[in-house]
């Protein structure tokens, strides 16, 4: 598990490591957390490695407060768990407008920490998160938020439900990486398709939950039918 911790008061940074241990020892589970002083910081950083699974920001800093990173990473990242730790309650409906997991009041009670961190393991557990290399930068996004990958020429798109991502890897690299999850089916040479959002099969074709129709190749029929039985069975 990947934290990163934005505060500019090293007590607190230290509080939070100490707290952090204690949970991950209790839980048995591996910790590996980054420690940055300020939000120019953390954004340098963010640009060339987006693969945490919880940002916990202190709001007010120097230049860059909380806040404002918190909206600037959320331009980027919809769903990257922030919690946020402050002096102030007055921010509080704030921490809201940028989906924020929690917002906890200094001094931080350890079992108020551990509350948190325990709902963000039990969520984890529950959807596992797919990291992929995309021309941006990298790209976080639980595996429920894959629509589909299509190959397109000499590119592979992502796409979700609003947006698309031009990736770094070929076709045969994304099979290989979602291979070991059961919602992810190859239609066609050309389309990898997560089942969870076909709402019908038609021959040749898969129509998704918007109404978008993917094509079936005749070799992959029967695997198409089969995983999507599957996933339904549970």
């Amino acid at each position: 598990m990947r934290i990163a911790i934005c505060d500019d008061e090293e007590v607190q940074q230290k509080l939070l490591m100490k707290y952090l241990g204690e949970w991950a020892e209790a839980n048995r589970i591996s910790l590996e957390i980054k420690q940055f002083i300020s939000g120019e910081e953390f954004v340098f950083c963010w640009e060339d490695d987006r693969n945490y699974d919880l940002l916990i920001l202190d709001i007010e800093m120097g230049k860059m407060n909380g806040m404002e990173l918190a909206a600037n990473i959320r331009r980027q990242d919809e769903e990257i768990p922030i919690l946020f730790v402050t002096g102030y309650d007055k921010y509080m409906a704030q921490g809201y407008e940028v989906s924020a997991l929690h917002y906890l009041l200094k001094p931080i009670h350890k079992e108020k920490l551990f509350a948190v961190l325990d709902k963000l393991g039990r969520k984890e557990k529950q959807e596992p998160k797919l990291l992929f290399q995309a021309e941006n930068g990298a790209v976080s996004l639980s595996a429920s938020k894959v629509w589909y990958v299509e190959a397109r020429a000499h590119q592979c798109i992502l796409y979700t439900a609003d947006d698309e991502y031009v990736l770094r890897s070929s076709m045969g690299e994304i099979v290989q990486y979602l291979g070991e999850y059961q919602e992810f089916v190859r239609c066609h040479r050309s389309y990898l398709v997560n089942v969870r959002h076909i709402s019908t099969i038609i021959k040749p074709e898969v129509i998704l939950d918007d109404k978008r129709r993917l094509p079936v190749s005749r070799s992959a029929e029967k695997e198409v039918n089969r995983a999507f039985i599957e996933f339904y069975k549970g």
